[in-house]
């Protein structure tokens, strides 16, 4: 009887390998950790990573915060007395003239009735905010609804006091309404509150579009950015690429070796971190090849590989 050999052929998705005795030979499943050295085809271990170029950009710090469209010319509407609300003859939107009378208030008392009393528009325009419902009570300082005049729109919102540092009128600012998504509306800041809101801790600002657009109505819901400061032509590297170590911010750069491509440190120093960039003020070239993925694997020195597409590299 023939005897059977002990060693068998095993075929797997990454190539051919032998099992003897029970040992596998053949290539490391880990093989695809682009993290780790790995052999190239001359013998010499090189490192994966993945660069991007130091480029000067212009970083802008701002705020977000939620404003109510509303008409530049507008009024509030406040009733004579005190009393219970009994009717309402304009509805929101209703075109409406000065000395129209748009709701009635019964000021009577237990014990007492007195005739109505009408509450008169105080200018011409649109009703532009849900007049209150009959049967509330209102009083002297109660408003019951908003009328606007019309003509040129402009945005009403409130800033935390934590942010106010640095409002001033002319701060330019981008506008996204949920009834045009994608699309942002420039404006400008034109007012500050000089006062605190000591309920809310919170501080008034206006602003107003840049441009008459038909589409925009008042009563419409404003997500305002509002850039409150920036760095123009800056260097700038992405933040992931800082290593920071004893106090000591470096980054490495992949530049051309004699053999290739080697990863050098560099000592930086830095300005402003800004919305996922950092700025390099001092340590770096515009155009210097940052390692931003695998640089935690680096000391210096290393052979490198450079990952998704070719960059500029840096030549030391």
């Amino acid at each position: 009887m023939k005897k059977k050999s002990g060693i068998k052929k095993i075929v797997l998705a990454g190539g051919i390998v032998l099992a003897a005795g029970g040992l596998l030979f053949g290539p490391s499943l880990a093989a695809g950790n682009e993290n780790k050295a790995a052999a190239d085809l001359s013998g010499a271990a090189s490192f994966a990573v993945k660069t991007a170029p130091a480029e000067k950009q212009t970083l802008r710090a701002w705020l977000e915060v939620n404003g109510d469209i509303v008409s530049a010319q507008q009024a509030d509407v406040f009733p004579d007395v005190q009393g219970k609300l009994v009717s309402v003859h304009a509805a929101l939107g209703a075109s409406v003239r000065k000395g129209d009378v748009i709701a009635e208030v019964d000021p009577s008392r237990p014990g007492a009735a007195y005739m109505h009393s009408p509450v008169y528009a105080p200018i011409s325009g649109i009703v532009s905010k849900t007049p209150l419902s009959p049967g509330m009570t209102v009083g002297a300082n109660t408003s019951i609804t908003v009328i606007s005049a019309g003509g040129s729109l402009e945005i009403n919102a409130r800033i935390p006091e934590r942010e106010i540092a640095g409002l001033e009128p002319g701060l330019a600012a981008e506008v996204f309404l949920q009834a045009y998504p994608g699309e942002i509306f420039s404006a400008a800041v034109t007012r500050v509150s000089p006062v605190l809101d000591s309920a809310s801790r919170t501080k008034l600002i206006t602003l107003n579009f840049a441009h008459n657009d038909s589409r925009i109505n008042a009563g419409m819901f404003a997500r305002v950015r509002i850039n409150t400061r920036t760095y123009a032509d800056v260097l700038t590297v992405p933040a992931e690429a800082l290593v920071t170590k004893h106090g000591e911010s470096a980054v490495y750069i992949a530049h051309n070796g004699g053999d290739g491509l080697a990863a050098a440190r560099r000592v930086v120093s830095t300005g402003v971190n800004l919305n996922g960039r950092t700025e390099i003020t001092g340590g770096l070239s515009e155009g210097d090849a940052v390692v931003v993925q695998g640089q935690q694997l680096l000391s210096g020195g290393e052979a490198l590989r450079v990952m998704g597409g070719a960059v500029a590299v840096a030549k030391e």
